[in-house]
């Protein structure tokens, strides 16, 4: 009997048709990777088959064991899977206030719902209400996905990958009969796809049906079957076998239009011998450490990696880098040949060099402003709103920026209509706008589809020909990581390795 039956179904969002035309049928034991470009339709298609997106045409039917909402879970890839986290999740730098760990809830309360006080006892202690998890599914699941040692922690100081395990978690304790999952992938070290990989072959061999947008070159070996869009269309449907044969022999090789580079020019700003000089660098919560006596020098023109699994301290340690750890002032380290509070070194003095994207950007963006004004943003370190007027020279950058990106067609359209690779592109776009002579790009490539990350490789390498360029890059997937890239910072457990 088939799980799930799309006939003809169309789906619109905003003033957009995003989906036509698609016939689709999920049959049982069939695990299927949906695979497209930016923009192509994937996210929506699942929201549609999730049931939290409306058919403007076609018919859509299921033939589940228990109701919809209880039979299909979807781990979205952003904290919109559960109020009480989305609500805990407020701002932008919320995870290097160690303030913030007091108040948000632990890893363990979020997976067993044990998050409304009852009441207190004798010593003033909490109680929580009861737990809605057995300590059986806890143990299990948390010991599936490695995430065992994090359940006392606050969620709001894991990392990105850490939380997308988390994330996981809660919804394979509601033991659900399919499993829909978004770029699941993204952001996760080697170790966590291995977890996450093994994770899905056994929930698939245990009966939960496998439905996952991803990328051609990341379909985990538990995928039987591939359902490829293409401008909301499907494009083709093939046995994981044959898609595979087929991706094989696809090649793509971009290069930036020349003229398009021709306007980008050199970087402004550059009167400075080291970019960055951190001298033991200690950031510590509640007495853990996350970073341990680091020190990092970049000479301007270099071009870095920083590399480390989950968890390893590599945000943190960009947030001292960009001014948005506040313990960066119990820290000693030059920035541009300043030091730390000193003449020229204030927070807007040093943002002014940088340009920067990271997972956690993305995830508190404003949504609610156009795609020109985002990219514009740039220009004042501010996120999506600014009050200062545009040069004419500023707004002819904006465009020229949008075109390099190939996101120009998108220029009037709100930030919240694009999809997830559409925004990405645009936040780089953001960090490139300036021309600031250091770019820290922290897992860029999240979201983008292959050819995307080959083009957008292609244009790192070329802006950053340049001795004028400084360049720090994250990624935990060595083909995504630029050729311009020379030296490589490696962190594990706070500490530099190598």
């Amino acid at each position: 009997m088939t799980l799930i039956s799309l006939v003809g179904v169309a789906a619109r969002k905003y003033d957009t048709t995003v989906l036509s035309d698609i016939n689709w049928n999920v049959e049982p034991g069939a695990h299927w990777a949906i695979i497209g470009p930016n923009g192509s339709g994937k996210t929506v298609l699942l929201d549609v088959i999730a049931g939290k997106w409306p058919v403007s045409k076609g018919a859509i039917s299921y033939n589940l064991k228990a109701p919809l909402r209880q039979a299909i879970e979807f781990v979205s890839n952003d904290y919109s899977f559960n109020r009480i986290v989305s609500a805990g999740a407020e701002y932008y730098q919320q995870r290097f206030h160690a303030y913030e760990s007091e108040r948000a809830p632990s890893v363990r309360a979020i997976l067993t719902d044990q998050l409304k006080p009852v009441g207190t006892v004798n010593d003033n202690s909490v109680t929580l209400s009861p737990a809605t998890v057995s300590k059986e599914d806890l143990d299990k699941v948390s010991a599936l996905l490695s995430i065992t040692h994090l359940l006392d922690h606050p969620f709001v100081t894991l990392s990105n990958g850490e939380t997308r395990r988390m994330l996981l978690a809660k919804s394979l304790l509601k033991k659900p009969e399919i499993l829909i999952l978004d770029n699941a992938f993204s952001g996760l070290d080697v170790h966590s796809r291995e977890v996450l990989r093994n994770a899905l072959s056994e929930l698939a061999q245990s009966g939960v049906t496998i439905v996952m947008a991803t990328t051609a070159t990341e379909i985990p070996p538990c995928i039987t079957n591939v359902l490829e869009l293409n401008n909301g269309r499907v494009s083709g449907s093939f046995d994981v076998a044959d898609y595979r044969a087929e991706f094989a022999v696809h090649a793509f090789n971009p290069k930036p239009d020349p003229a398009k580079l021709a306007h980008f020019g050199q970087p402004q700003h550059i009167d400075f011998e080291y970019a960055i000089d951190l001298r033991n660098i200690n950031v510590r919560y509640h007495e853990q450490p996350i970073l341990d006596n680091v020190s990092w020098k970049i000479a301007k023109g270099e071009k870095w990696a920083l590399s480390g699994p989950n968890g390893s301290g590599k945000s943190t340690l960009l947030s001292i880098i960009t001014a948005d750890n506040p313990q960066r002032f119990a820290n000693d380290y030059d920035l541009f040949d300043k030091k730390r509070g000193g003449i020229g070194a204030s927070i807007w003095d040093i943002k002014q060099k940088i340009g920067h994207v990271s997972p956690e950007l993305h995830l508190y963006f404003p949504r609610n402003t156009t795609v020109f004004k985002t990219i514009a943003s740039g220009f004042f370190d501010a996120t999506g709103v600014f009050f200062k007027k545009l040069t004419a020279p500023q707004t002819e950058r904006v465009h020229e920026v949008a075109a390099l990106l190939h996101v120009d067609h998108l220029i009037d359209k709100n930030f919240s209509e694009l999809s997830k690779g559409q925004q990405r592109m645009v936040l780089l776009a953001r960090a490139l706008v300036k021309n600031p002579p250091l770019l820290i790009l922290d897992e860029p490539c999240q979201g983008l589809d292959t050819d995307s990350i080959e083009y957008f490789k292609a244009v790192v390498d070329a802006i950053c020909d340049t001795p004028e360029r400084t360049l720090i890059y994250v990624s935990h997937y060595p083909h995504e990581i630029p050729s311009c890239v020379t030296k490589t910072l490696r962190l594990d457990q706070g500490k530099v390795i190598a």
